[in-house]
């Protein structure tokens, strides 16, 4: 009778050595977190993030003619109201017509430099800007509790298939035993 119980004890044999594993993996994480840290900012600075996209992104003439309005809008407001306020003398010699031709002749000079100011910057800011260390140092504030819960939550379904999986795979091999004890003992 005691035979029986073979394919139960293989199945939770098989579902418990699965959940330590997982339980170790999880835990190994932690104490590896930065050297995976580092893989990882290694991994988005090198395959990820890619300064010369975001530059012809920022660069491309189509998205600084969609910022151009709002330049100009600002431009009409300091030559209409700022700048008469800080010098009322521009205001008696400077008309309507003469604040269009300079905000036109601005906006067109803008126009031509916004690309090189963004170029600059970014050039600048690429060079400032470490994203290997800045994801590195951001991966190693996670705390190992954020992690395990990261991966329990984005990966939680499979690991409960592996577990179900050790206890499917040590149950058929407890009925394997059971059958090979009943066939032994005939």
């Amino acid at each position: 009778m005691s035979l029986y119980f073979i394919p139960f004890l293989a199945a939770l044999t098989g579902w418990m050595t699965n959940k330590i594993t997982i339980m170790f993996l999880l835990r190994s994480f932690s104490g590896r977190q930065q050297q995976l840290a580092i893989q990882a900012g290694e991994f988005v600075a090198t395959q990820l993030f890619s300064f010369d996209d975001i530059r012809n992104k920022l660069a491309d003439p189509e998205k600084i003619k969609s910022i151009i309005p709002v330049v100009e809008a600002h431009m009409d407001t300091f030559l209409r109201e700022k700048l008469p306020e800080a010098m009322p003398v521009f205001k008696m010699f400077i008309g309507d017509s003469t604040i269009q031709q300079v905000k036109k002749v601005l906006v067109t000079e803008l126009d031509n430099m916004f690309p090189q100011i963004i170029d600059q910057y970014l050039q600048n800011a690429q060079k400032e800007l470490d994203v290997k260390a800045l994801v590195s140092q951001k991966i190693m504030t996670i705390s190992a509790g954020q992690i395990k819960t990261l991966l329990k939550t984005s990966i939680g379904r499979e690991l409960r298939l592996a577990e179900l999986g050790g206890a499917a795979f040590g149950f058929l091999i407890g009925l394997l035993q059971l059958w090979i004890a009943l066939h032994h003992s005939n």
